[in-house]
């Protein structure tokens, strides 16, 4: 493959080639970087126009199993489903190049990316955007602005931009930001935990054998919530790369443009008539609809002020009507904004909508919260299991399976919003929702072994119901007795300008989000944020505008956190449901005298405590579950007995000592030997006799005495040979 331009960016590479492959979409672009291979296509469907008011266009982005050297896995060896990942990063591009459509095109659009060729610390979806971006930048649809994204890794106190996988696993800080060279246009960010919660790939620290590093630890993963201050000095930085990557791209890819299609777009025509009519007569009925908060109620109200519109003007087109009546709603709501500083429901711009939390509402779950904020309620309930139980999966970029131990599942009926629809598989915007929950919390779990799920059931949405997500998905946390290093909410933020004036509403509501012009999400402690999502529909975001909506949005934050703590204080547990843990450790060494003889004493103390019993011989971890914390603490006292007696009676041995046995079984490959002091040790076969020995049982027999020399300690083995 010929590239036409190789281009040095910040930290990476880039190649392109145009005009290779794909020759008959309307743009293409083929795309490496190190052994990455992408291409990215654009193609229009030119027969039909949408006449709705909305930009008609889908991405797919998707990946090969082949461009890793893989087969698919399970009983279909193709690619079939799209994974969370390609669906996620489908979203990410979709996102990011929507804003730079020209208002009214409303041709059916497709973007289509294949990774054909992987590295494994590529970093896919900047690569996928970048390559989505020079197709249509390339393409005959008159689009002449390159839109790119840049990732930031935070590694100690070092900012790293576009990192290598391998140096963002080692990060506290993920950002992923798109724009123009001019442009902020969507913001994706995450606090990473800290090795103690398991998230990185170093030691666990354990509270019981270390509590002042295990404090340290805490303090620092607390710390991991950006700060404001951080976060907008970080932006800035970020922004100017994407300023300097965008002004090359649009430089080097000029001369491969093709020329550009003459493409009609959509009128958007209101009749003035219609306008003006609907504005003198009947503003008060538009302002009465706009106090029917729920958007199935605001849709009715409208639907019968525009049928006896018709009743009095027979002539008019029912479509032109219903144009005129939303750009009166809209001027509406924007106008009691801008003008009084007042919302359609009355509240103030900064002003955070009525919370109700119940906990513990589902009494067989493990635990649950019913969440509600305004006409926002979500029910999100919690389960807990252990490490079977956790999610595998494997993206194109890992040498193996990898396991999901924390899982948020966000599920969007459509009764919610009062429509008549069925409920089916998780789409886009669902699995979205999720994943950013799990974002947002994620950073302050220990997970420590056991896996955790949540699932939100959006009961009733009217705005924000992912940030509903997120404070129901703490709540329940605290509801299964789940220690946390922070308190987390999340608030949704909007924004309505009229080119010179930027106001940011706090905790906005569905209307608010069709009308505005700023959809941005904020989860966080009052130190700090945890994650971020932002999507802007005017086309870019200044730094100024977003420090104020962050700022304001702290404020909202703190609001919702004291709420929520008093609701922790009302917590009644589900006891006899909710699974209890308790974690400790003994010494390695007597792993096996808590064991017993062919399992059979952890055997009497599951039964007899009714627990579950997880042991980790090489450390001496001991978990122990179950439903009664009066039983775990019998069962630990129990074990610590067996432990402690243990100790008492066993014989420490050094390499040399020769000691009289006894023999305890016999296998294959040689007999474990039982010491003084109920010590085991293993007499290999070719350690039995100066004379090579075909089958042990020829020579020994079990409970026969022997005598023995220690020859070597593996861990807590012992290795045994036979004295004279």
């Amino acid at each position: 493959m010929k590239y036409d331009i190789d281009l040095a960016l910040t930290n990476k590479e880039e190649s392109y080639s145009f005009n290779e492959v794909a020759r008959q979409a309307n743009g293409a672009a083929w795309l490496k970087s190190g052994n990455t291979v992408i291409l990215a296509t654009v193609v229009i469907d030119e027969t039909e126009i949408v006449e709705d008011d909305f930009l008609p266009l889908t991405v797919q982005y998707l990946e090969k199993s082949y461009a890793a050297g893989k087969i698919p896995g399970g009983f279909f060896k193709r690619e079939t489903k799209p994974s969370d990942f390609e669906t996620l990063t489908s979203r990410i591009v979709d996102r990011s190049l929507r804003p730079i459509f020209p208002k009214g095109f409303g041709y059916p659009t497709q973007i289509s990316i294949l990774v054909l060729s992987v590295d494994e610390d590529a970093d896919l979806q900047v690569l996928a955007l970048n390559a989505a971006s020079a197709a249509l930048y390339v393409s005959d649809i008159d689009i002449k602005t390159s839109v790119s994204g840049v990732r930031v890794a935070k590694i100690g106190n070092e900012l790293k931009f576009n990192p290598t996988i391998k140096e963002l696993n080692d990060s506290t800080f993920d950002l992923y930001l798109s724009g123009t060279k001019d442009d902020m246009l969507m913001i994706e960010m995450r606090s990473l935990g800290s090795d103690f919660f398991g998230l990185s790939e170093g030691p666990l620290v354990d509270p019981v054998l270390d509590p002042a590093m295990m404090a340290q630890t805490m303090e620092v993963h607390s710390a991991n919530a950006m700060p404001e201050d951080e976060l907008i000095t970080i932006l800035a930085q970020a922004q100017q790369i994407l300023k300097d990557a965008n002004t090359l791209y649009e430089q080097e890819f000029k001369a491969f443009t093709k020329v550009v299609k003459p493409l009609e777009l959509k009128a958007h025509h209101i009749d003035a008539e219609m306008l003006t009519y609907v504005a003198q007569h009947h503003i008060a009925d538009i302002k009465a609809a706009l106090v029917q908060m729920a958007k199935s109620e605001r849709s009715t109200a409208l639907r019968t002020l525009r049928k006896a519109i018709l009743k009095e003007q027979a002539e008019w087109n029912e479509l032109d009507l219903k144009n005129a009546i939303e750009t009166v709603k809209r001027d509406v709501v924007r106008n009691m904004i801008l003008r009084d500083n007042v919302r359609a429901d009355g509240r103030a711009l900064n002003q955070v909508r009525p919370i109700k939390i119940d906990t513990n509402v589902l009494p067989s779950t493990h635990a649950s919260c019913l969440f509600t904020r305004g006409q926002t309620q979500a029910l999100v309930a919690l389960t807990l299991g252990g490490p079977k139980d956790a999610q595998m999966y494997e993206n194109l970029t890992d040498s193996a399976t990898q396991n999901e131990s924390f899982m948020v599942h966000y599920n969007f009926p459509g009764f919610s919003v009062g429509e008549a629809s069925p409920i089916g598989a998780p789409r886009r915007r669902e699995l979205g929702h999720g994943n950013l929950a799990k974002r947002a919390l994620e950073p302050i779990l220990n997970m420590d072994g056991q896996t955790i799920r949540l699932v939100s059931e959006i009961l009733e949405s009217n705005g924000s119901s992912s940030m509903a997500t997120v404070c129901g998905g703490y709540m329940a946390l605290r509801a299964a007795d789940i220690e946390t290093s922070d308190m987390i909410a999340g608030i949704a933020m909007g924004m309505v300008s009229d080119g010179e004036r930027h106001l940011i509403l706090s905790d906005i509501m569905g209307l608010e989000d069709h009308d505005g012009d700023m959809d941005f999400k904020v989860t966080g402690s009052k130190n700090g944020i945890t994650a971020m999502q932002m999507d802007i529909k005017l086309g870019g975001i200044s730094l100024e505008v977003l420090k104020s909506a962050l700022y304001q949005a702290k404020e909202g934050r703190a609001h919702i956190l004291d709420i929520m703590h008093e609701a922790i204080e009302a917590i009644e547990f589900n006891h006899g449901v909710l699974p209890t843990t308790n974690i400790f450790h003994v010494d390695p060494s007597i792993i096996g005298d808590i064991i017993g003889q062919a399992g059979k004493t952890i055997r009497e103390i599951i039964e007899k405590f009714e627990i579950a019993i997880d042991i980790d011989k090489k450390v001496g971890k001991v978990k122990l579950s179950g439903t009664d914390k009066n039983n775990l603490s019998a069962a630990k006292e129990h074990i610590e007995n067996i432990a402690s007696s243990s100790k008492e009676n066993k014989v420490e041995y050094k390499v040399g000592d020769i000691v009289d046995g006894k023999v305890k079984k016999i296998v294959d490959f040689g007999a474990f030997i039982e010491l003084p002091g109920g010590t085991d040790g293993l007499i290999h076969i070719s350690k039995i006799s100066d004379t090579r020995v075909e089958r042990v049982s020829d020579v020994l027999k079990e409970g026969d005495a022997i005598r023995v020399e220690i020859l070597e300690f593996k861990g807590s083995k012992i290795g045994l040979g036979r004295a004279n």
